[in-house]
């Protein structure tokens, strides 16, 4: 078998595949930053993936695989929730780490080996974003201030004990 049948490209080295994956299968971690940054302001505001769904005229598990990174979303889909969601696009890129940012389909091309799966960001997680709607549901800002200071007060502790 020649190496453009394999999916070599000129020089010997697996390609990247055409649709962003990585070379394992595994969704592109761009994709799945994406995803995750849909989740949070998805969640942020209060809407369900159905109703998001909804909005964008798809069913839940289109917005499920969107979310998980399974499937790539397009500029013009990307457009679309920005505005369901009333958020810029560059919201959906904010706080992508080196590692991801070097895992771009435009990087890959060269890169032979997969990068390291990165630690699940914090700000994803279902506890946190349960955490900030909680927090943002308390109508008293003094209320809400003091439990900042309560919850910062409490890390700084952690950290001075590690």
């Amino acid at each position: 078998m020649n190496p453009a049948e394999r999916g070599d490209d000129q020089n010997g080295r697996q390609a990247v595949s055409n649709r962003g994956r990585l070379p394992s299968g595994r969704p592109n971690p761009v994709d799945v930053h994406v995803g995750n940054r849909v989740r949070l302001k998805r969640t942020l505001v209060g809407l369900s993936q159905e109703k998001l769904g909804e909005g964008l005229g798809l069913t839940f598990q289109q917005v499920q695989k969107y979310e998980q990174g399974t499937n790539r979303i397009g500029a013009s889909r990307l457009w679309d929730i920005s505005h369901v969601l009333d958020c810029p696009v560059s919201y959906f890129f904010e706080d992508m780490d080196d590692q991801t940012e070097a895992a771009s389909p435009r990087n890959l091309s060269t890169t032979t080996t997969e990068p390291e799966h990165a630690e699940a960001d914090p700000i994803a997680k279902r506890e946190t974003l349960e955490l900030v709607r909680a927090y943002f549901k308390i109508k008293d800002p003094h209320v809400r201030r003091r439990i900042y200071e309560l919850t910062n007060s409490i890390s700084m502790l952690e950290e001075e004990l590690d």
